[in-house]
């Protein structure tokens, strides 16, 4: 099943081409004869646990490798770059939000957020001059953290955190933002509150959204749905 606003922009963020992904010979995970995605678009990702979601947001991201085929994304075949190059391409062009939010316990909010624009010097010259104290006070003030930005992150309560992780995905205005279940331990009120606060951001940055999770109660509120285990062959064939 796949669904889609047609007003969306034609312009291609991702797009896959006979993608086929395996930890093991012996086992096929991804098969995935096209995807695309347009650019600016919010996109759920949705199928029940075991059926690749991570693996495949590893691929567009470019933290794995596909074993056979085309991986497009931004413009750019992730499939024919080294290690280093997608490392370098996901740290100045991709905000990553993890299911277990992956903040670094030993710093404040402030030096998490801050993280990938001291990692990466693209990242930085898209903060257009901007101090990078002023754009981290900045991004933290949208999603309504500003207060705790001198506050332990292990501090914080999980809705807390989540809005943490946000903010350090968001900063630099990365094209692609990829969520992967970051609402899982959420009820339905404040998983809806983050992810409007997630669309403000996005829209406001022209960030394509690609937000996995198998929760469909959260589909209406994305402008694309796509069903992982349909468009994924090698799951047919299990």
């Amino acid at each position: 099943m796949t669904t889609t606003n047609p007003a969306v922009a034609a312009e291609s963020a991702l797009r896959l081409q006979d993608v086929c992904f395996s930890y093991r010979p012996d086992r096929l995970i991804l098969q995935i004869p096209y995807m695309e995605i347009a650019a600016g678009q919010s996109v759920f990702i949705f199928g029940p646990s075991g059926s690749g979601k991570t693996t495949l947001l590893g691929l567009l991201a470019g933290v794995l490798k596909a074993s056979s085929g085309q991986v497009m994304a931004l413009g750019r075949d992730l499939s024919k770059m080294s290690n280093s190059q997608r490392d370098h391409f996901r740290g100045s062009h991709v905000g990553y939000i993890f299911q277990m939010f992956n903040l670094i316990p030993y710093l404040t909010v402030e030096e998490n957020i801050a993280l990938p624009c001291r990692l990466d010097s693209e990242r930085r010259h898209r903060l257009n001059g901007v101090p990078l104290h002023d754009a981290v006070r900045e991004t933290a003030s949208h999603l309504g953290i500003e207060a705790l930005l001198h506050e332990n992150v292990t501090n914080l309560s999980v809705g807390q955190q989540q809005r943490v992780a946000a903010a350090r995905s968001l900063i630099g205005t990365p094209q692609l933002v990829i969520a992967d279940e970051p609402t899982s331990s959420l009820d339905f009120d404040r998983r809806e509150r983050f992810i409007k606060l997630l669309f403000e951001n996005c829209r406001a940055a022209r960030s394509t959204l690609i937000f996995v999770s198998h929760d469909r109660t959260l589909m209406p509120l994305f402008e694309r749905c796509v069903s992982l285990p349909e468009l994924n062959r090698a799951a047919q064939s299990l």
